[in-house]
């Protein structure tokens, strides 16, 4: 009998029996796989489970190192770090974004930017990025308000310690000092130039959260952090505020636009103090004028008129060129050089070599000059430390300007005797000037304090610089462009300066007018640089002008400093009614 096959037979497919074999041997393999990665996690590496465990409630979060402080050359603070708290958050934990796991609320935000003074839609931008683990929403607080935050309590919203810079002298030392970041890290001034020795380094320590993010428990220190070394400067306090006190009256009295003011130990080159003016207060720095910022004591040049007459007369006096009383033929006031002729206001037929210093002389500097080989006198200004580095490491320091003897032209030498052609930085005339206190050896440039005094080296004779010291006395004496430099009680020196303004390759009338001061004569101690920019109220001569500025500090200066009287006191005569005014 034959039976016709159903519809239901012929629909049947007929797998093949290895398919179930495979996919046995793959479901074996998976359980295989997963036995081993059990075995691996929890035999092998046991330390991954608890570490992803622990990242739940344990974190390693960085502490930060005090930075050292800088005090005066008697311990007098001039920059000290406060602890200070900073407001972070952690955005990917909070999911701002998440309107179902969101951890604050708009409420919240509100009260988060009202306690750190702070728009609302710019806290809720910083807490936006969930792909960020960190991040500030206000960095050092006052502890008032950084109180205020913590009582909010809000999940994900942490504090964290940081230090903020303080400087108790404000504006005094602004431009000197300098500042820091909010990092804690050197900005500007000693600050940046003293950065790796007052940086410490950071420590980390592990800590245990709450659910909510709250540092709950100190779980303990894997690294503690190094602090920075404290530094003594060469600075001092009360000489640095009777410097900026005596420049800011000179610069509001004289209607000047800017001033500084240098003084160093004559002895050991040590900058005791340098003031600038206009200053700012380092401590609140909005709205603080780029003009305002500038160290114009090492950051400005400037042509430094008779100031540098010493050091052409002094080149000449130490090859035995001439003597001090050599007479020289001053041509009553006017001199030529090529198709240009050099002035003296107060013209004279003859005059000796010391009294070209005492009535700055700019014939009489010029005729000397020009008996001399150019790179006889180049060489002097060189080692003088014209034209380069003073050493202090001052960013953003101008060492001037000193071109090459073999580019002289015989006008050029003549005017580089008197200080015209060549641009230097006050800091940079200071320290020529130890020349002449040091038996004729410069000095370098020391901001810290110095347990003995550093080597320089050998520019001139001890006798040529003695034979200096006699004619720079002379000019703040009756007859001299600096009477109103005395000090009464002391016997003083030194030499003013007065000289154009160059802007755009031309000389315009607008001024700047020097003077360079040793105190005592006898046995120097100081040396004291005063610079003023663009006086204008009617006197712009160095002997007007910044001499004042010099008496006013030196005269209180060595009192302070209980230096012997080498001078009655009744030593200080008044200058004439005109007073001999240095050539320009």
């Amino acid at each position: 009998m034959i039976y016709a096959a159903s519809a239901k037979d012929k629909n049947t497919v007929k797998l093949p029996g290895w398919r179930a074999t495979v996919l046995f041997i793959l479901l074996l393999l998976c359980l295989v796989g997963l036995l081993g990665r059990a075995v691996y996690l929890q035999g092998i590496r046991n330390d991954f489970l608890q570490e992803k465990g622990s990242q739940r409630y344990s974190r390693v979060v960085e502490v930060n190192a005090h930075r050292g402080m800088l005090t005066d050359r008697n311990g007098d603070p001039l920059a000290v770090s406060t602890p200070v708290e900073s407001v972070w958050a952690n955005p990917s934990d909070i999911k701002l974004n998440d309107e179902k796991e969101a951890k604050l609320n708009g409420n919240q935000i509100k009260q988060l930017a009202q306690a750190l003074g702070m728009r609302v839609e710019d806290v809720r931008s910083r807490l936006s990025d969930s792909t960020r683990d960190f991040v500030y929403l206000k960095r050092q607080l006052p502890p008032e308000q950084s109180g205020n935050v913590e009582k909010l309590n809000l999940p994900g919203i942490s504090l964290k310690q940081e230090y903020r810079r303080y400087y108790p002298a404000g504006e005094e030392y602004a431009q000197t000092i300098g500042f820091t970041g909010q990092d804690d890290n050197g900005q500007e001034g000693l600050e940046l130039v003293l950065q790796s020795q007052l940086a410490g380094k950071l420590g980390s320590q592990r800590v245990i959260k709450d659910r909510r993010g709250h540092i709950v428990e100190d779980a303990g220190s894997l690294m503690p952090p190094k602090p920075g070394s404290n530094i003594a400067l060469s600075l001092d306090s009360k000489l640095q505020h009777l410097a900026y006190r005596e420049l800011k009256l000179a610069v509001q009295k004289n209607l000047a636009k800017a001033g500084a003011v240098v003084v160093l130990d004559a002895r050991t080159g040590e900058v005791l103090a340098l003031a600038n003016y206009p200053s700012y207060n380092p401590n609140n720095r909005s709205n603080v004028s780029m003009q305002a910022m500038r160290n114009r004591a090492v950051a400005d040049t400037f042509e430094p008129g008779s100031t540098m007459k010493p050091f052409t007369i002094a080149t000449a006096l130490n090859i035995g060129k001439v003597q001090p009383e050599t007479l020289i033929n001053t041509e009553n006031g006017v001199f030529t050089v090529g198709n240009k002729k050099i002035h003296d206001t107060h013209g004279a037929p003859f005059l000796t070599v010391a009294e070209v210093i005492q009535k700055s002389s700019n014939v009489g500097a010029s005729k000397i000059a020009l008996s001399l080989e150019p790179k006889v006198l180049w060489q002097t200004f060189f080692d003088a430390g014209f034209g380069g580095h003073t050493g202090s490491d001052f960013p953003g320091e101008a060492i001037g300007m000193l071109r090459d003897a073999k580019s002289w032209h015989p006008i050029e030498q003549a005017t580089m005797s008197y200080g015209h052609g060549i641009s230097v930085n006050l800091l940079q005339l200071a320290r020529a000037y130890t020349i002449f206190t040091n038996n004729g050896e410069v000095k370098p440039i020391s901001m810290l304090k110095l347990d003995t005094p550093a080597a320089g080296h050998t520019v001139f004779s001890d006798k040529t610089a003695a034979q200096l010291r006699v004619m720079l006395e002379t000019v703040v004496m009756p007859g001299g462009t600096a009477p109103l430099a005395q000090v009464a009680g002391y016997r003083v020196g030194g030499k003013t300066g007065t000289a154009h303004k160059l802007e755009g390759g031309k000389y315009v009338n607008r001024y700047v007018a020097s003077f360079v001061g040793i105190a005592p004569i006898s046995a120097p101690r100081l040396i004291v640089a005063v610079m003023i920019d663009e006086p204008n109220n009617g006197q712009y001569y160095g002997g007007m002008v910044a001499a004042p500025v010099f008496s006013q500090v030196v005269g209180a200066a060595l009192h302070l400093f209980n230096v012997p009287n080498d001078a009655p006191l009744d030593n200080v005569i008044a200058p004439p009614a005109e007073v001999i005014r240095e050539e320009i």
